[in-house]
């Protein structure tokens, strides 16, 4: 929250205070004047003149004061209840998860914004998805040179007769004055799908190795051309090129799901049960379930958790705007957000769901106590969870239809913060206010130094007659006392 704070700068003596002072000082040592502190008599009578001016924009400074600091607290109060709401909502803990009957054979895993609430599979994996790899023959070390030529390296299905019908235009890699360790970074350099690494034994002989990505359209060919070194031809891949070993084949998974035989290029797969992401790990003799577990504790202890947050943003929210102690009282931004904030139990969190589903938070347990704050039959909760897990998974998911609590409380935030008719509008409203108060206060310090001067001139002017009168005083008690001196 932010805090708002004003430091006061110690005044600096006018020319005429100092003035005042050193006047009424060397009037009183002389005994002359009229023996009158004016320093003190000229500072009361303008603070007698000015109090109630000065108290009164006293009191007003320290009333918006206390309203910019109130709509800040529940600005960030608001900001702060939706933005803890949103991370909760958007982690995916809410949401029923898919649960596998056989990790060995396949994980599921969630696909965000999905809704898998009595979702089921019956799945059969008869193959995983492979890559193809192949080995060199040993090389004397991995700096042992090699020539110089050019690979072409082609990827794509492979056909009956080992060639490589190519997705693409088939790369160009250049090999200049080449080791085994140079081919292999040349051939990772193209970042066409085939990784190449070095192998050393530990008598420093190295073998050049090269794995494709998984799929029957992930096949390789590598073909050194004509004009190449001896050497780099013996790292050719392909039918009837020789070379290298094929130690490994590009093939397909192969799963059967609710009883439809299906092929795909990766063990991780997105796009055959909706909502669900595949990594297959294993194949199956017989099937295997895929199904989904209702985070029940979870959304019981997401209710509380927001009962709570909220209880604590509406005691705030009800001090600030308490009608005869809240500085927010008349406050039309802070009453809205007040309002708001009441109808949330009733308002409709799921429109256009089936007749029956719960659709409020009230209808789900959340109750409304007679002080506006709320609270959780735990009961009516669990009945809830247990015959609509869908509809509270709904309540709090993070959906783009305007439904659900998540979006309840955005538009909550965004009416209250709003710089229209919400608490922004209350903050550039007090701040105006109070640069108009400055200026008064301006005015006022203007009006005090203009009496002080006209008064400290008054008494100045006072001070010089008395001192006049004085001396004439004196002049004729030295005179009666000479006359009277002279009869004796």
């Amino acid at each position: 929250m932010a805090t708002i704070s004003s430091t006061a700068a110690t005044p600096t003596p006018s020319t005429t205070s100092v003035t005042k002072s050193a006047a009424s000082a060397l009037l009183t040592s002389l005994n002359t004047g009229s023996g009158v502190d004016t320093n003190t008599l000229v500072t009361s009578l303008v603070e007698a003149q000015f109090a109630a001016k000065t108290a009164a924009l006293t009191a007003r400074s320290d009333k918006l004061t206390a309203q910019i600091s109130g709509v800040s607290t529940l600005k960030s109060a608001i900001t702060d209840f939706t933005a803890a709401l949103e991370t909760l909502v958007k982690g995916g803990t809410l949401q029923s998860q898919p649960t596998s009957s056989n990790n060995s054979v396949f994980t599921a895993t969630p696909i965000s914004g999905a809704k898998l609430t009595g979702m089921t599979a019956s799945i059969s994996v008869e193959r995983l998805a492979t890559a193809q790899a192949a080995v060199s023959t040993a090389v004397a070390s991995k700096s042992a040179p090699l020539g110089s030529g050019v690979f072409t390296l082609t990827v794509g299905t492979k056909n009956a007769d080992g060639t490589v019908a190519g997705t693409g235009e088939p790369i160009q890699i250049e090999i200049q004055d080449g080791t085994l360790t140079s081919v292999a970074a040349a051939i990772n350099a193209k970042k066409a799908g085939v990784t190449a690494s070095v192998v050393t034994d530990a008598d420093g002989t190295a073998y050049l190795s090269l794995k494709g990505e998984t799929g029957a359209a992930k096949a390789f060919t590598l073909e050194a051309s004509a004009e190449s070194s001896a050497e780099l031809k013996t790292f050719n891949v392909g039918s009837g090129t020789g070379g290298m070993t094929i130690t490994g084949t590009a093939t397909n998974a192969r799963l059967t799901v609710d009883g439809i035989t299906v092929e795909r290029g990766s063990n991780a797969i997105s796009d055959l049960v909706d909502g669900v992401k595949l990594d297959l790990v294993g194949t199956s003799t017989t099937p295997v379930s895929l199904s989904t577990s209702t985070p029940t504790t979870a959304l019981t202890n997401a209710v509380e958790d927001f009962v709570f947050t909220y209880n604590q943003v509406l005691t705030e929210l009800q001090k600030q705007t308490d009608p005869i102690t809240g500085d927010l009282r008349g406050d039309s931004g802070a009453q809205n957000m007040l309002r708001s904030l009441k109808g949330l139990s009733m308002r409709d969190l799921l429109p256009g769901s089936a007749p029956g589903t719960p659709k409020t938070l009230a209808e789900i347990g959340v109750l409304t106590n007679r002080d506006g704050t709320l609270s959780v039959n735990s009961d009516t909760l669990s009945k809830a969870i247990a015959s609509n897990p869908g509809a509270l998974e709904a309540m709090f998911s993070n959906s783009n239809d305007g439904s659900g609590v998540l979006s309840a409380m955005n538009s909550i935030k965004l009416n209250a913060t709003s710089t229209l008719y919400g608490l922004g509008a209350s903050t550039k409203r007090y701040t105006e206010a109070q640069g108009d108060l400055t200026d008064q206060q301006d005015k006022l310090t203007l009006q005090q130094e203009k009496m002080t001067t006209r008064l400290t001139q008054q008494f100045a002017s006072m001070n010089a007659r008395v001192a006049a009168y004085k001396s004439t005083q004196t002049f004729m008690e030295n005179q009666i006392k000479a006359w009277t001196n002279g009869d004796n």
